[in-house]
């Protein structure tokens, strides 16, 4: 594992519309780690998820994700760094009128893919990536729950992310499906890839090994067994 801290957070405030939602954050994220953020809902999970792509600022404490530095962050390089964090939606979010490809062709040409050629080769390698190569001519509703949310990955995964963050990625689907995502997102943990996810399920931690981290009391705190086995005791 790398020395180099992808997100770092020192006593960092995270707020929602001028309410403090978690405070005194400090973190430190590293390459190819698998982390659950759990807690319940209104606890701060998707605040804190928000606060690593800036789409909620923070003002408070040293945040530093991929090498950009939250607080000083310009308007031109918060799409730069967007481009390096693959997000997956709880409710897929695709594009609704067009398909598969097209979804993903948007996307690319978006974060500035402009080659024919190597935007067809990008898409067919994050669709094997999820075991979805024949599903490009697909539009979503063709797909099953599980199918889109694969979709939704493949997208994430587009511009080779170094980090993928997933909130609530099982919420809408059924648990043989879910597991099958869960089963996908290690898989892409083992590349590299650092997954972190928000999620409900603590079945998932007995089945995928990972670090948790937990969203209580306006305080993010790290779950490690001994922590676990006082808890109990």
């Amino acid at each position: 594992m790398s020395d180099r801290a992808l997100i770092n957070y020192k006593g960092v405030e995270v707020c929602q519309q001028e309410l403090v939602v978690l405070k005194n954050i400090n973190l430190e994220i590293y390459p190819g780690e698998f982390i659950y953020l759990l807690g319940k809902v209104g606890s701060g999970k998707s605040t804190l998820i928000k606060s690593f792509y800036h789409e909620i600022p923070i003002y408070e404490g040293e945040a530093r994700v991929l090498d950009y530095d939250l607080r000083k962050i310009r308007t031109k390089d918060v799409a730069h760094l967007r481009r390096k964090i693959g997000i997956v939606f709880q409710d897929f979010q695709l594009l609704i009128d067009r398909s598969v490809n097209a979804n993903l062709e948007f996307v690319l040409r978006a974060t500035g893919w402009k080659d024919k050629n190597a935007i067809a080769e990008q898409i067919q390698h994050v669709l094997k990536q999820v075991g979805m190569q024949t599903k490009g001519y697909k539009m979503p509703h063709q797909l099953s729950g599980g199918e889109q949310q694969r979709i939704v990955i493949a997208r994430a995964l587009l511009n080779s992310p170094e980090i993928i963050l997933a909130d609530e990625p099982t919420g809408n689907l059924d648990p043989t499906t879910g597991q099958d995502i869960m089963d996908l997102l290690y898989n892409i943990r083992r590349s590299g890839t650092t997954v972190l996810i928000a999620t409900h399920n603590l079945s998932w931690i007995d089945i995928f090994e990972g670090r948790v981290l937990m969203c209580e009391d306006d305080k993010l705190l790290e779950i490690t067994a001994e922590t676990k086995q006082k808890a109990e005791y």
